[in-house]
């Protein structure tokens, strides 16, 4: 998908965090390019740069590359035994209320409760035991 995104973070590989729009959005007339493509509270990646600048009121230099981008994949933990290289989940973050060192993983930036995702990679155990004692895999979600 096609998208703007500040001149200098347009860069190849950047994982940005859609947000949403600021107020001087509503009446770019870029808007439909740069901020109605994207999905708020949603994680992408930069796969392409194009050469192509557009003014921009909101970022830095006043200025915005176009850029393809596409949904990040997404780390987190879940259920050991859902944990299956390939397969499809319905992702839902465990009922806790810890502030553990794995709390970020278990609840990752990017992702909504009932988000269908696919399994792209089982990472393994965490360096860390859950507290709460749950059997967790970390994985590499696409959702």
């Amino acid at each position: 998908m096609i998208t703007l995104i500040g001149k200098s973070l347009a860069n190849k590989g950047l994982k940005f965090m859609h947000y949403g729009a600021s107020s001087e959005c509503e009446s770019c007339r870029f808007k439909n390019t740069c901020i109605d493509t994207l999905e708020v509270g949603r994680m992408y990646i930069i796969k392409n740069v194009k050469s192509g600048e557009q003014p921009c009121l909101i970022h830095e230099g006043g200025k915005v590359k176009v850029v393809e981008v596409e949904k990040a994949y997404i780390r987190g933990l879940i259920d050991a035994k859902k944990s299956f290289e390939g397969s499809k989940i319905v992702f839902n973050t465990p009922e806790c209320d810890e502030k553990c060192s794995l709390r970020d993983m278990c609840f990752p930036d990017g992702l909504y409760k009932e988000d269908r995702c696919k399994i792209i990679r089982n990472m393994g155990k965490p360096r860390e035991k859950c507290p709460k004692g749950l059997d967790l895999n970390m994985v590499l979600l696409k959702y």
